[in-house]
């Protein structure tokens, strides 16, 4: 029951392959049926490498490694976010945009990811599939530290050490732009006619 990836010529393919974020089929032991082209380049193998494998052994889960019978075995699955957003949609519950932390490795190192998952049940076949959107917000979680900023200019400092605007920040980190306003208060103290 897996779907083909180059499926890609009708509207629902074209849609789903358009979204930037990976986007999975999964059934109920979160082993993928299906992935987007944004799911291929997270995942960066052959499709034959990822179908009906479980999501946990192909993204190098850290738990997936402590049970010889990998992703779903191991001490810490039954609290895996992933898992448990996909039961939830098995059970007709939508998970949207649930914030989650995962441990990955990559050449014996292990790396912390912060995502949001998003889960839908989905009915194909007659078979029961999970639809799994996985969104990487590891970026956002590191500014969610402490940033340096001046207590008088109010600057940002950046990891090069180079002092810049808040706004400057925020675009150059997350492509966020700003508009200006003035607060109530700063509005008494600089712009309210002195009587």
């Amino acid at each position: 029951m897996t779907f083909d990836i180059d499926e890609t010529n009708d509207l629902t393919g074209l849609v789903l392959n358009a979204i930037p974020s990976p986007v999975l089929v999964v059934d109920d032991d979160v082993k993928i049926q299906w992935f987007n082209l944004a799911g291929a380049r997270l995942l960066a193998r052959e499709p034959d490498l990822i179908i009906r494998r479980r999501a946990g052994e192909v993204l190098h889960c850290v738990h997936a490694r402590q049970s010889p019978e990998g992703c779903g075995h191991g001490s810490f699955c039954p609290q895996c976010p992933v898992r448990a957003a996909v039961t939830q949609a098995l059970q007709g519950q939508d998970v949207t945009r649930r914030r989650a932390h995962m441990e990955l490795v990559s050449h014996d190192t292990v790396t912390d990811i912060y995502l949001l998952i998003t889960t839908a049940p989905l009915d194909h076949d007659g078979g029961d599939l999970v639809l799994l959107i996985l969104e990487d917000i590891s970026e956002l979680m590191e500014l969610k530290n402490i940033i340096p900023i001046c207590a008088y200019c109010k600057k940002v400092r950046d990891d090069q050490l180079y002092w810049q605007s808040v706004e400057n920040y925020f675009k150059a980190h997350l492509d966020l732009g700003f508009s200006h306003g003035i607060c109530p208060d700063c509005y008494e103290k600089l712009l309210k006619p002195q009587v």
